[in-house]
């Protein structure tokens, strides 16, 4: 019996050390791998997103001293103001409607804060469907993406 109180109980005690050390370096590999994924799926959903140029995008704000929401429709390449902000979209994209639906906008926002001065606040893309992942942080007022708007091309032919 003097012998069974000295047997390894876990398996890990029953692996040589360098064979410990293999399976922690495999488990350091697969959580690396864990993390790069969920580091770049926001790149792997801009890609996804950039099927449909759109030309003007649908925005939502908030003033969050009022409580006021507000729509706003900004064309590409164009300022919108929204108070103090200037919100310019670089470009705007969705997915086909065959796919799951997915808009993103490439935003610049800046804050006027006198006539002299303006800050840059903003600068990324927002999606619609996580406006968490990239969002504008200001104490006063919140913008985040709703939709992309595509130009029509013709005017439908009637017979």
């Amino acid at each position: 019996m003097a012998g069974a109180r000295n047997r390894p109980t876990g398996n890990s005690e029953f692996l040589r050390p360098d064979r410990r050390r293999a399976t922690s370096r495999r488990a350091m590999r697969n959580a690396l791998f864990i993390i790069l994924a969920f580091l770049l799926s926001p790149t792997l959903a801009i890609a996804q997103a950039l099927s449909v140029e759109g030309s003007v995008a649908v925005l939502q704000t908030l003033d969050k001293v009022t409580g006021r929401v507000r729509s706003l429709e900004a064309p590409v390449g164009q300022e919108v103001e929204f108070g103090p902000l200037t919100i310019r979209v670089r470009a705007c994209r969705k997915r086909p409607p065959e796919d799951p639906p997915e808009s993103a906008a490439y935003l610049e926002i800046s804050e006027r804060k006198s006539a002299a001065t303006v800050n840059d606040i903003f600068k990324g893309w927002m999606f619609a469907s996580s406006p968490a992942v990239s969002a504008l942080e200001h104490p006063v007022y919140d913008v985040w993406v709703i939709d992309c708007k595509t130009a029509r091309t013709s005017a439908p032919v009637s017979k």
